[in-house]
């Protein structure tokens, strides 16, 4: 059945305009006081640098990082570590009189920055952005009345580079231990008064508006330190800060907000607001603890995670490491690396079913680059015959903590170009680079699977992140940080099979290789596949060793339920019921990354009361300094410390929620099912412009808890799916552009 076009029907159905925007609870996070503690401070980022935003009074302060400023090299045991850049400073003097009618805002939907007060008979407004388009970031300035605006603007340097200050310019520049150069520089352009360079700093009297610009820059390549480094950084600060300067503020700000939207305004969610969801962010996850549920919160954690993508991971930069962007600790928790256990995937669940595929892209020329890395390694624990395989650990150079070999980290990882594909449909993206990802590895591992004890095919050496069972005293125990060898853990297992699965689907699409597709199916086909131990759990090792009171915060063997589709309620429901079990015995708490992942599985189980509630636990008030896994003040995850990919998850989680497109019927027919798990505290909302496998495009609205309306529309080539919607299942036929309607 093929209705209006899609924005028509868009506009009728919900009352949107073409660029619709969602409520202000659910976009913005806001505050009345300023930030005291680095994790109340507001992120914002352009991609490349990242600029944490105090919001202060008589001081402004901008913590600012460059992606990548990073210390190590490309060899194991060369981890070094993600590193701050600097701060930039803003000292104020204002009049007399109380500050009043303080608020401290970050607009989602804008990703802008805005702080607003009163002091005397002057109203100043701030605003601080994060340019994509021109590179830098810039901090505006302005007053109700003229002549009111005196600052000081000065840097200070994380790694003690020199500090100077010229005309209105002041720019730091240095370089690290391992060789690698960087250079930032602050410009400070006044409408009106005087500006002054000196002792380092640069001065602003009587000025009716400043715009302060600051670009940062290193000059590191890829190959690095190999000797082939990338552009001087002093020149390109330079360049960046010529370019930007001679743009009027309001055409930045204009270019700015068009390049965010563009991306940002592809999906809107709108699950209604509460009783709390007009006050500040702080307060509003405060209460969340002790109910009623905020949904708007919900919303904005939904929408905060797909901003936070957007501003640490664009094309032809780093992938987002486990802070995203954001940190002001020179020796980070975990380097602030990319840890491949669970980590730097969950920080990319969103992309493609929250319509950011472009945000994917770093990852995947750091998955080629690690690759490349890894099979010229002198390592002798990194050589393999076929393939390659990683540490837990690494940097953007390839350099690793030494800490542990992840045997299927690689295999984990070519998922994501695979679900690229998935997503997209884009054959030629497929072809070229996650078939020879997804070939060479079906290779490696196809020839490291051995025999069990019945017969089936096994890894011959897993591990269960980040523990396992070791013998004490004659007594199994689980031991935290266990790195023994375990025959046919249940994490490799589910990882592989993955793995072969994504190989012979893309070996199909593209009619490739169909004597080593044959090959790889009998293999895949042989694996010992999920085991239900004896409390009726999914074992996490061959042997039958859980215990029903580990509440360890990896639920690794559960891959097969997500990320992987190997379990199911429909198609595998013993397998299902019985990683229930296994998540019932795990509990519902842990880091805030744990939960994330835990409201996907509840999620894929249909279970969407279950994955609120885990939500809920997400959503309440963590203090700077506190331990448990919620949010903290900026709504960034607990671990402790803060790990993004506890927002990333939790954003991915609500949108399996909304919509999932996994799994497919007895006759191999992708099912494109609508509202698979929407909870009861959810009872009306909508949401536009969901992506599901297969390229298509999905709106829904429902009201009372049931489906009111939904479309599915085809972004690219024709497809058959099957639509459901409950126990209702609908076969569907679409051709690029068209769009069917579900009423």
């Amino acid at each position: 059945m093929q209705r209006l076009p899609l924005v028509w029907f868009l506009i009728a159905l919900f009352g949107l305009s073409p660029r619709g925007v969602a409520a202000p609870e659910s976009t913005v996070l806001w505050y009345a006081q300023p930030a005291a503690h680095w994790l109340e401070a507001l992120p914002i980022g352009n991609g490349r640098m990242g600029g944490m935003v105090f919001g202060g009074v008589a001081r402004e302060q901008v913590q600012f990082n460059e992606q990548t400023l990073w210390l190590g090299g490309d060899q194991t045991k060369d981890m070094g570590g993600y590193q701050p850049f600097g701060d930039l400073y803003l000292d104020f003097e204002h009049g007399a009189g109380a500050v009043k009618n303080y608020r401290r805002e970050l607009d989602l939907d804008r990703a802008v920055n805005r702080v607003t007060y009163t002091s005397g008979d002057v109203t100043y407004v701030r605003e601080a952005l994060a340019s994509h388009p021109a590179g830098v970031i810039a901090v505006r300035l302005s007053a109700n009345r003229p002549g009111r605006i005196r600052v000081t603007v000065r840097l200070t340097d994380a790694h003690e580079g020199v500090i100077t200050a010229a005309a209105d310019t002041v720019s730091s520049a240095g370089r690290l231990p391992n060789g690698l150069a960087y250079a930032a520089a602050a410009q400070v352009l006044a409408e009106g008064g005087r500006v002054t360079a000196t002792a380092g700093q640069v001065a602003v009297a009587d000025a009716d508006a400043v715009t302060i610009l600051l670009a940062a820059a290193t000059d590191f390549a890829r190959d690095f330190p190999q000797g082939r480094r990338g552009p001087e950084p002093v020149a390109t600060v330079a360049e960046r800060l010529r370019r930007s300067a001679a743009t009027p503020y309001a055409t930045l700000l204009q270019a700015h907000t068009a390049d965010h939207q563009a991306l940002f305004r592809r999906v809107r969610l709108d699950l209604g607001a509460g009783a709390i969801s007009a006050r500040p962010t702080d307060e509003r996850l405060a209460a969340n603890a002790k109910g009623p549920r905020d949904p708007a919160l919900a919303a904005l954690l939904f929408n905060y995670g797909r901003y936070l993508l957007i501003a640490c991971s664009r094309p032809g930069g780093l992938p987002a490491n486990l802070q995203g962007l954001w940190n002001a600790n020179p020796k980070p928790a975990w380097f602030s690396g990319y840890t491949t256990n669970i980590n730097v995937e969950m920080n990319y669940w969103p992309a493609e079913p929250t319509a950011l595929p472009e945000c994917h892209e770093p990852l995947f020329d750091w998955i080629d680059h690690l690759a490349a890395v890894q099979k010229r390694s002198t390592d002798p624990r990194l050589k393999t015959s076929a393939g390659w395989i990683i540490y837990s650990t690494h940097n953007p150079f390839g350099g690793n903590t030494g800490w542990a070999i992840h045997q299927p980290g690689s295999a984990w990882l070519v998922q994501h170009p695979f679900e690229h594909f998935a997503f997209t449909g884009d054959r030629r993206f497929l072809a070229e680079r996650a078939y020879p990802l997804l070939r060479e590895l079906s290779c490696y591992w196809a020839g490291r699977l051995v025999p069990g004890a019945d017969g089936r095919l096994v890894t011959p050496d897993g591990w269960s992140p980040e523990h396992g069972p070791v013998k004490e005293n004659g007594k199994i125990v689980l031991k935290e940080g266990d790195r023994a060898p375990h025959p046919g853990v249940s994490y490799d297992q589910q990882i592989v099979w993955d793995l072969f699965n994504n190989f012979i689907e893309a070996s199909a699409v593209l009619g490739a290789d169909p004597a080593l597709r044959a090959e790889i199916t009998a293999t895949r086909d042989r694996m010992l596949g999920p085991t239900v131990g004896r409390w009726g759990q999914i074992q996490e090792w061959r042997e039958d060793v859980d215990e029903p009171a580990d509440h360890h915060r990896h639920v690794s063997h559960l891959f097969a339920l997500h990320p992987g589709r190997q379990i199911s309620p429909v198609a595998t429901p013993n397998w299902a019921a019985a990683a229930k079990v296994s998540l019932n015995a795990r509990g519902d708490g842990g880091t805030g990354w744990s939960r994330a992942w835990k409201v996907n599985f509840w999620a894929r189980l249909l279970d969407g009361d279950r994955a609120e509630s885990i939500l809920g636990g997400l959503l309440n008030l963590v203090p700077p300094a506190g331990r448990s896994g919620g949010s903290y003040p900026n709504l960034f995850g607990a671990h402790p410390p803060f790990q993004m990919d506890s927002n990333f998850g939790a954003t991915a989680g609500i949108a399996e929620m909304l919509l999932q497109s996994h799994a497919r019927d007895a006759t191999g027919t992708r099912i494109i099912h609508l509202l698979p798990a929407l909870p009861a505290a959810w009872a009306d909302g909508r949401v536009t412009g969901l992506r599901a496998r297969g390229g298509c495009e999905v709106d829904l609205r429902w009201q009372g808890g049931r489906l009111v309306a939904a479309s599915v529309r085809a972004l690219s080539g024709s497809a058959t799916f099957v639509v459901r919607y409950g126990a209702e299942t609908r076969p569907v036929t679409l051709e690029s552009g068209k769009t069917y309607t579900w009423q």
